[in-house]
């Protein structure tokens, strides 16, 4: 039975009306204070006006725009929960985010879409420690620690020019829109950096591990357009964490969607383009899913490549993707080295860490009381070592670090693989990609625009807009 373009009811639902209950699909449905699974759903799905794949950030903003003009639409997500890459695991007591991220608070789409103060929000310090000639050396923004900038102009992190021509590249982005900067003609960051002159100990020491860190990539091959619109957020906004882990971030988002229109563990593994206008899904249980109006594709490039593979409308072969392993360790508050939230970079050019930082020192709810969470990343997959070879060489290095006395005593607590933590967006790019894709066939995730939070966001958004302008649905 197909549905209709009304305002879906708080029951609405997408599946048949003759339909079995079943454990293979379970839906979403985020109560006001916690968020759990409905049992039985039914099984046999038959047509939405709008299908989603993926219910990471892409595929919640797609289903958040939709929302807002009362399309029904129904999610589909291959895995457990939300959030895709953005996810916060509970161990122990702990929360332990899926790898290395940052929420900076300038995201425009983010400001657009999310409750900051319902986020509750904890601030890192704004600079880094650098550790370099066995000794740390404070990096600040003169903006916001002046003081401690002024302290820092002698230390052996670049030159006094250095620091100056961080005030001008600030300047310099600061006075070009979004669109400007990401359609702005490109190079390698590495390119752009000693094109403005910056030196190769500023480039080595802290470049390197902190834009290596945020783009896992550090030899700085991604585009200068990613670069100034990082450098940008970051002049305008604060570093910051959800004081519930990352992974509140999609949860917020999903909290605003119909109960009934996020279903998990369910795989899609081919798109059917028979009725090449209203494209549909099959699911891994071999149920289909036929969309009335269009399908968003909003899951990751190698699923992407899976689902769509031999089809003409596949997108092209990808660069290799990022990648990075994220260790966990705990140890008694009263042990930390270090109080301050900051982050610290390895701006030795030695060792495999390229960066960490204390959690608890940041959001004291990242742990247990009187216990602290130690967060530690490396850029790769290191796939010939084991992961008790890397907590080794890892305990080893951080006691060079902070003295091996107090590090030795750490406990490791997990450690992530993430083999696709970002698309590789080194030159050439299209950071202002069409999202349509083939006749009712739309894509989006942070490989069509910028690979951070808000280029998810925006891309979902996109998405959506391009579909409502094909069928005339558009205000």
């Amino acid at each position: 039975m197909p549905l209709t373009l009304h305002p879906p009811p708080s029951t609405f639902s997408f599946l048949s009306a003759t339909a079995t209950p079943t454990a293979t699909h379970r839906f979403f449905t985020i109560p006001r204070a916690c968020t759990q699974l409905a049992p039985n759903p039914p099984s046999v799905i038959k047509t939405a006006p709008v299908i989603i794949v993926g219910a990471g950030l892409a595929g919640l903003a797609a289903a958040t725009r939709l929302n807002s003009d009362n399309i029904p639409f129904l999610l589909l997500e291959a895995s457990d929960g939300i959030g895709g890459r953005v996810r916060t695991d509970i161990v122990d007591g702990f929360l332990l985010d899926r790898g290395f991220q940052i929420f900076i608070t300038a995201y425009p789409e983010a400001q657009r879409l999310l409750n900051y103060s319902d986020l509750n929000l904890q601030k890192f310090y704004s600079g880094a420690k650098v550790y370099y000639g066995g000794e740390f050396h404070t990096v600040a923004d003169p903006l916001r620690h002046f003081s401690d900038s002024l302290l820092s102009l002698g230390n052996p992190i670049g030159s006094v020019f250095d620091k100056l021509l961080i005030a001008l590249t600030r300047a310099r982005s600061l006075s070009k829109s979004d669109e400007e900067i990401l359609k702005a003609g490109e190079v390698s960051t590495i390119q752009l950096l000693k094109s403005v002159g910056f030196s190769d100990s500023m480039i080595g020491r802290f470049f390197k591990p902190f834009f290596g860190g945020i783009f896992f990539d550090p030899e700085l091959e991604t585009t200068s357009r990613l670069f100034n619109f990082i450098f940008k957020v970051l002049a305008l906004g604060e570093n910051t964490l959800p004081a519930n882990g990352i992974g509140e971030i999609p949860n917020q988002l999903a909290a605003k969607l119909p109960s009934d229109s996020i279903l998990l563990n369910t795989r899609v593994v081919s798109v059917d383009f028979t009725d090449s206008n209203s494209p549909s899904v099959t699911l891994e249980s071999g149920e289909t899913v036929k969309s009335e109006l269009g399908l968003i594709m909003a899951v990751e490039e190698p699923a992407l490549d899976k689902i769509l593979a031999g089809r003409a409308t596949a997108v092209q072969k990808k660069k290799t993707a990022r990648s990075t392993v994220c260790l966990y360790f705990t140890l008694d508050r009263d042990q930390i080295p270090v109080r301050d939230p900051v982050l610290f970079l390895n701006g030795s050019g030695e060792g495999i860490i390229n960066n960490m930082f204390f959690a608890t020192n940041v959001a004291p709810s990242y742990g247990p009381p009187n216990k602290a969470l130690a967060s530690v990343s490396l850029i790769g997959l290191f796939e010939n070592n084991s992961d008790d070879d890397l907590r080794a060489k890892v305990i080893k290095e951080l006691s060079g670090w902070f003295g091996a006395s107090k590090v030795e005593s750490w406990q490791h607590l997990r450690t992530y693989r993430i083999g696709f933590a970002q698309p590789n967006q080194s030159p050439p790019t299209d950071l202002m990609k069409n999202p349509k894709i083939g006749s009712g066939l739309y894509l989006c995730g942070d490989y069509v625009t910028s690979a951070t939070f808000d280029g998810a966001l925006v891309s979902g958004r996109r998405a959506v807009e391009t579909l409502l302008k094909d069928r005339a649905l558009a205000p």
